[in-house]
């Protein structure tokens, strides 16, 4: 059974639509992230979930019972948020012993917990610490183990380490998911950061204007966005428009850069996305493309070049070691269409991935 369910919820502040037929489910032990930009309704759904707003249609369910009658402090979840909200005035112990001493919770039991707690975060020995002296790390790990010492049926994050630099966030992000797994939490995380949600979430939604636009794996997603907006989201931008015709072997699609043969069931207009990882340089694959190298930076892993082929720019990325010419300079290229090029959208799905 799944712990959280959501059926079409609506929400509307004034005029302003904020959620708009939201479902989702959260199973047992599962974190599920929810993606999107600034002003997606993230925040408003969570904010739902936890009782401290009421949805205008719709419904909250825990186990398959409805939340609706539910205070806040009655459902057994737990909030932890960017600024972490450490009290000041109390030591790590006593900060998170917090939810404990609410609960009433017998002093030996609280005094397990907290140390169960901070050795789960890494803290052991910092319970008499001022917090007012910890690093943006250690508050993280604090505020978490405070979230987490009441055993929460779910914890709910929002944004939570949007105040650190992306280093630390890296390394917390990949310490946080082993640290959910281990106790077998199940957690809702809110994030704008597709690194974080990716890194740290079993499953991730893609949110947009108060819809669901995808749900699915970090795999899943990143391999097929279903939309124009989740593959913008998502930074492929290599996006084409062209005109999709039948053949006896599929599809043919007209495009500006050239004429592409796909597996495809699409006609008519269809946008389609070329993968910036799947083009070489060695001539291996089967269809072959030329074009001017305007632009190259270096990554790390990957040096991305921008590419003008028939006047329209595109974006690749390849070893760094790879032989790649000076801007300036014609350039060759191949691509696999099977594993190079996906049909992202057509004329009958009426512009759903819009970034409106």
């Amino acid at each position: 059974m799944n712990s959280l369910s959501l059926s079409n919820l609506y929400k509307a502040f004034n005029q302003t639509v904020a959620l708009n037929g939201v479902s989702l489910e959260v199973g047992s032990g599962e974190t599920l992230a929810v993606l999107g930009p600034s002003g997606c309704g993230k925040s408003t759904l969570l904010n739902i979930i936890a009782g401290l707003e009421q949805p205008d249609a719709g419904k909250v369910l825990w186990e398959g019972k409805s939340l609706a009658k539910t205070p806040p402090h009655r459902r057994g979840f737990g909030l932890m948020f960017q600024d972490y909200a450490l009290f000041p005035h109390r030591n790590v112990f006593e900060n998170v012993a917090f939810g404990l001493q609410m609960q009433r919770v017998p002093s030996l039991v609280t005094q397990e917990r907290v140390n169960e707690m901070l050795a789960l975060v890494n803290l052991t020995g910092f319970e008499k610490r001022d917090v007012n002296t910890l690093s943006g790390g250690e508050a993280q790990r604090v505020a978490l183990a405070r979230s987490l010492a009441p055993q929460p049926r779910l914890l709910m994050l929002d944004e939570p380490l949007g105040a650190l630099d992306r280093d630390l966030r890296d390394r917390l992000a990949a310490e946080l998911r082993i640290i959910l797994k281990k106790i077998h939490q199940t957690a809702l995380y809110v994030t704008h950061d597709q690194e974080e949600a990716f890194t740290l979430a079993d499953r991730v939604i893609i949110m947009n204007a108060g819809r669901v636009e995808q749900t699915g794996t970090p795999q899943e997603i990143y391999s097929k966005p279903g939309s124009l907006f989740v593959a913008r989201f998502l930074g492929l931008n290599n996006l084409l428009t062209g005109t999709a015709r039948p053949t006896d072997h599929g599809t043919s699609i007209q495009t500006a850069i050239g004429t592409f043969s796909l597996p495809s069931t699409h006609f008519g207009e269809v946008t389609l996305l070329i993968r910036p990882e799947r083009a070489r340089l060695d001539g291996s694959g089967v269809l072959f493309l030329s074009g001017i190298l305007r632009e190259r930076s270096f990554r790390g892993p990957v040096c991305r070049v921008g590419i003008d082929i028939n006047q329209v720019r595109l974006s690749f990325d390849f070893n760094p070691n790879a032989p790649i010419p000076a801007e300036g300079s014609l350039i060759d290229i191949s691509l696999n269409p099977e594993e190079a090029i996906q049909v992202i959208e057509t004329a009958e799905r009426g512009g759903s991935g819009s970034d409106e």
